[in-house]
Formats: C-alpha cells, sequence, structure tokens
C-alpha cells in the first residue's frame, strides 16, 4: 500500500475526488453483472504479508530511498547494505504456523464475503509459485520452501474458497526487486522505473512481459480469480505495461474477472478504491475502501486493533455510502494472526448474526445519515435504518425518530433481532418508532441497532 505518510494521505484524498467521480463502465455486460454481485459482498478480508513480517516494518517502502527514515537496525545508513538485508530476509522467512482455514473460519463468521491477498508488493518478493523469478516463497533458498503449504496464495486462496469466499489477487505494477524495473546500472531515487524507457524499449519491453507472464500465472494456475487488485499505477512513469492487451489475455482465461487498476480512470478501473480514509459523500458509482483493523497494512508487534463498536459503525458507514468495506488482517513472520484480530473478528461476527440482511445486497439510500442514523435498501423495497450507539450506550432509547422518511400505509415496522412489530407514528415528514421496555433493557446486539421497514411513502422513494 501507498506509504504512511502525511503528504501522500493529502494525495490520496485529493486524487479521491478527482477521480472518485469519474467512473467507466467496462465494455462487458458479463463484467458489469459481476461487478454488481461484488457490490452485494459488501465486507471484504485484506492482508499484506510478506518477509518484513520478521522486522515488524511497513511493507516495501523502508526501500524507497527518500523514505530513509523508515529504516531501523544495524544497516540503516547505508542503503546499499539495508536492501541487500532487506532482501536476505527471504533465507529466513519461515512461517510455519501458516494457519490458512482457521483465517478463513474466522473471516467467514465475522460476515466475510471475499479476500485479497497481497501476491505481490513493491518489494517484488513474490508469496506465490511464479517461474519468472528466484524471488519467491518456495524457492529453496527460503526455508518455508519445504512445506506443503508453501505456496501460501494457493493455500489461501483454496482454505477461503472452500468456505463460499471470492479470490482476489492484489498485485504491484511496480518490482523494486528486477533488473528490469530498477536497472542497478542507474540510481534508485524514487518509487518509479528508474531509466528512460523511451532510450531502453527493450528494457521496459522485457519488464512488461515479465508483469504479463506472473498475471498470465496467477489466473492460470489459481483457479481463475475474482478480482485482479493492480496497485502501483503510479510507478509506470511514462510507461506503457500493455495492459488493455493484458486484460483481454485474462478474460480469454476467465471472462467475468474483474480488474482494478487503482487510479487509471479507464475501463480497467472496474471499481474505484480509497485508502485508509471514508468518504464525506456517498459515490453512486461501485468502490471499495481498504482500512487496517489494528497497527499499520503489515505486520505490526503489539498492535491496537479497532474496538467492537468502531468496526460495526465503520462498516454501516461505508456501506450505507453505497461502498464495501475491504478491512486489512497482517498476518505475522510466525504465519499467525494476533488475538486482536480474531477478537473483533468475533464481535463482527455477533453483530452480522442480527443485522447482515440490512447489509448485504443492499445500496446507498438518500439521505445516507441522519444524525446517528444510517440507512441502506434493498430494491425489494425494504429500508433499513441503523441506529448508531454512542461509547456506553447500551440500552435502546424509548423513541426514535427517523425525519427523511415514513412508512407506507400498511407496512410493516419491525427490529432486527426481535421477533414482533413496532409501534410507531407520524412526525412531520418522517416517523417515530417506539421501543419496547423489554427490548431496551435486553437489546437483541450491541453497538448499533437496526429498524426495518417493509415499505416506505412512495414520495420518499429514490432511484439511486
Amino acid at each position: 500500500m501507498i506509504k504512511k505518510s502525511l503528504l501522500h494521505l493529502i494525495f490520496t484524498l485529493q486524487m479521491f475526488f478527482v477521480y472518485g467521480q469519474v467512473y467507466f463502465p467496462d465494455d462487458s455486460q458479463v463484467v458489469n453483472q459481476r461487478i454488481e454481485e461484488w457490490r452485494n459482498l459488501k465486507f471484504g478480508l485484506f492482508m499484506h504479508w510478506g518477509t518484513y513480517s520478521q522486522w515488524g516494518i511497513i511493507e516495501s517502502w523502508s526501500l524507497h530511498p527518500p523514505d530513509a527514515y523508515l529504516r531501523t537496525g544495524p544497516y540503516a545508513n547505508n542503503y546499499f547494505e539495508y536492501k541487500k538485508a532487506y532482501e536476505d530476509l527471504q533465507k529466513s522467512f519461515n512461517p510455519t504456523g501458516f494457519e490458512p482455514e482457521k483465517w478463513a473460519i474466522a473471516a467467514k463468521n465475522a460476515g466475510m464475503k471475499y479476500v485479497v491477498f497481497t501476491t505481490k508488493h513493491h518489494d517484488g518478493f513474490c508469496m506465490f509459485d511464479t517461474k519468472e523469478t528466484t524471488y519467491k516463497i518456495t524457492d529453496p533458498s527460503c526455508p518455508f520452501s519445504n512445506s506443503e503449504k508453501a505456496d501460501v496464495t494457493k493455500a489461501i486462496f483454496e482454505s477461503f474458497r472452500r468456505h463460499g469466499f471470492w479470490a482476489g489477487a492484489y498485485f504491484s505494477l511496480a518490482d523494486w526487486n528486477s533488473d528490469y524495473f530498477w536497472w542497478r546500472k542507474f540510481p534508485m531515487c524514487h518509487a518509479n522505473v528508474n531509466y528512460n524507457i523511451n532510450e531502453y524499449p527493450e528494457r521496459w519491453q522485457k519488464f512488461t512481459e515479465y508483469t504479463h507472464n506472473q498475471i498470465i500465472e496467477l489466473m492460470k494456475n489459481y483457479k481463475g480469480l475474482d478480482i485482479l487488485w493492480l496497485d502501483g499505477n503510479w510507478a509506470r512513469d511514462d510507461g506503457d505495461l500493455k495492459l488493455d492487451t493484458l486484460v483481454k489475455k485474462i478474460r480469454e482465461i476467465k471472462n467475468d474477472v474483474i480488474v482494478v487498476d487503482r487510479g487509471s480512470k479507464t475501463k480497467r478501473e472496474n471499481y474505484l478504491t480509497a485508502e485508509n480514509f471514508v468518504p464525506n459523500e456517498t459515490i453512486l458509482y461501485p468502490w471499495e475502501v481498504c482500512l487496517c483493523s489494528g497497527g499499520g497494512w503489515s505486520h505490526t508487534p503489539n498492535a491496537v486493533y479497532k474496538t467492537g463498536r468502531e468496526g460495526v459503525h465503520l462498516l454501516i458507514d461505508v456501506v450505507s455510502k453505497g461502498g464495501n468495506l475491504l478491512l486489512n488482517i497482517a498476518p505475522g513472520p510466525d504465519g499467525k494472526w494476533q488475538q486482536g484480530a480474531y477478537g473483533l473478528l468475533e464481535a463482527y461476527g455477533d453483530w452480522m448474526k442480527i443485522n447482515s440482511e440490512g447489509i448485504y445486497n443492499t445500496r446507498a439510500f438518500a439521505p445516507y445519515r441522519e444524525e446517528k442514523i444510517c440507512i441502506t435498501r434493498k430494491n425489494t423495497g425494504f429500508v433499513y435504518f441503523f441506529y448508531l450507539a454512542d461509547e456506553g450506550e447500551d440500552h435502546m432509547p424509548a423513541e426514535i425518530l427517523i425525519k427523511s422518511h415514513q412508512p407506507a400505509s400498511g407496512a410493516n415496522v419491525s427490529l432486527l433481532g426481535y421477533n414482533g412489530k413496532l409501534k410507531w407514528q407520524k412526525e412531520g415528514e418522517g416517523f417515530k418508532v417506539f421501543i419496547p421496555e423489554k427490548v431496551r433493557e435486553n437489546p437483541p446486539c450491541a453497538y448499533a441497532w437496526t429498524i426495518k421497514v417493509s415499505e416506505i411513502t412512495p414520495m420518499h422513494v429514490q432511484k439511486n
């Protein structure tokens, strides 16, 4: 992911609002239908994992020459020794506690529906079995290559697919290990390709072929991906990686694969992405926000994870604005998740058991939010009003006022998790719901409560 600096975060925000309102539908109706199916999933798991987890540092970016402040250890002051030590982490990477089945079960119980795994980050280390480089987890120089689960990408996708997940591959278009990208003949001064590709077109062509070959390997050898999540669009400079040609190739393998060429402002960007922040307004195009669950994108020793309340409110906020939430959990060098990650997923699961019908298969519905109320709607006409409980608000209020909508005559008004109808009355253009005392004292769940209305008055129905 992009480095965690204030300057870059500001740039990310600016870029999102520039291109976030520009969306080009794919030419394929099959792909567009698949995107709509993806929008129904709402909740996914992101995982950043690589050799860098052994040092507990930010992924890849300490190799970026301008980011010297990210380097630690005995080689921090000598870039070339540091880069060699970093790349030598391959020789000690041995995550013998790797447990993808446990991850898949925990994610499924939390209500997640798809997984995106970092098959290759900017450092170029491949977490899959590629024939294009020896800088990979399955190379004999890596101790974990002796494991039957050495191809961790394959093991992860197989476990998650067994539990009904879509499989997505994060793949960096930058590769700081490849001599076709960062040519050792020239200094490595920035994140982009470090030579003039117009002066050395043959070298750039080799990198293009290298990139295509690896992505084709992912498509062919991992049962056809559902999502190809391309990062590093910024690193190409003026280079043409012939990605339109590549997309045609991979769609010959699987015709409905979703491609996310982040920030490209092209038809290759099948859905828009925001990173580590949630937009203030709804976006009616397909979009996703990726966020850290605790610590950073990569393994952070003693990471502090979001509370259950923070996590649930985040999901509701994103979904009510029309997006999907891709929540990152970073495995450690031993191949395990920290207990805080499991605790957060358990909190999600407890809440989703009661309220998931207001999350899945819904779309944003204006005004999307009013004070402590977030709103979603199904195409069946059901509308869901999520009351976001404050910190320490463990009991439901006696009355909940919704100002923006009103149930139609004869509509059912209920509370998810409570077997019974709720009384309500008109209140101006909205309505007031009355919560029985026994429910107020013993709510069906924590963090947020969902009022379900079977039908609202036609004057309030708006297309989104």
